[in-house]
């Protein structure tokens, strides 16, 4: 066990034990494996005490959020609600309020878990990850940080220091909308939805899945259906075919993949209609 107190010293352990090591920040995923004994890491490196990674700023039109800011203090934070208006709507539905006190941005995000919120909203945002090794930063943008279930691009020797999402424009309408057996499970489909209006026509769609893959998936056919029209329910029908027509989901004991694929068509249009009421009153 391990418990460096700077990204240098954290950094300096990953290079050392590589493969071997695991990172714990807040917890809530790698306890559980480590208590199942489905992760058997020979060193455990401790984060908790790295303050240099906690934290939510905004600047030059983008909100850079530490790897270790806690879920309920990104939930409660002032420029989070006003910038980051999709990441807002998913914060409240992951897990429990005891479940994200301990949470962490980073540690969702680098846990990638497809079937969660945060991973969507990523995808959806275009968010960029800033990870810290021996041979310096790299910035990794959202499209290549997803490698695959529960895998990132993240190299063994490196640690993901923070996370840049770019701020909300005027007209941005948002929802994030999910099934789910109870409250608090993870969702047996997700969707992250941003719209932008600018004069009564959707000038940018974004539209992010959860659950229908190894990694969470934009529906890029859908959002470009939708760019430069007007909201209407038949857009909205279309578009949600043109977002699961290529969907294979995969199957489990919450539901078949043909299950999977017409409850995602109907979170695309609950979501569509949401986001876009959200845009017309924000323009308003």
């Amino acid at each position: 066990y391990e418990a460096p107190t700077t990204v240098a010293e954290a950094v300096d352990l990953l290079a050392e034990h590589g493969d071997d090591a695991s990172v714990l920040a807040g917890g809530q995923s790698l306890i559980p494996l480590l208590a199942l004994r489905l992760a058997r890491p020979e060193v455990l490196i401790d984060i908790n005490g790295i303050d240099e990674l906690s934290g939510v700023s905004a600047a030059n039109g983008h909100v850079t959020i530490g790897a270790m800011t806690r879920e309920y203090v990104a939930e409660e934070s002032g420029t989070v609600a006003d910038s980051l208006p999709l990441l807002a709507a998913a914060l409240p539905m992951i897990g429990h309020e005891a479940i994200r006190s301990r949470g962490t941005i980073g540690g969702s995000l680098a846990h990638a878990d497809p079937a969660a919120e945060l991973p969507a909203v990523a995808r959806a945002l275009d968010a960029e990850f800033v990870v810290r090794g021996p041979s310096g930063t790299r910035v990794i943008p959202a499209a290549q940080w997803f490698d695959g279930y529960l895998t990132t691009s993240r190299r063994a020797d490196e640690l993901l220091a923070e996370v840049r999402f770019p701020a909300a424009g005027p007209g941005t309408g948002v929802s994030f909308e999910e099934v789910a057996r109870r409250h608090g499970d993870f969702a047996i489909v997700g969707l992250a939805a941003s719209l932008v209006l600018s004069g009564g026509i959707i000038s940018d769609a974004r539209l992010a899945f959860a659950g229908v893959s190894d990694v969470p998936v934009r529906a890029t056919a859908a959002e470009d259906l939708l760019a430069g029209e007007r909201p209407s329910a038949e857009l909205f029908d279309e578009a949600a075919r043109r977002a699961t027509e290529d969907l294979d989901p995969p199957a489990d004991l919450h539901g078949s993949s043909d299950y999977r694929k017409t409850v995602a068509a109907a979170v695309v249009r609950r979501g569509l209609r949401a986001a876009a009421d959200n845009a017309a009153r924000g323009s308003d």
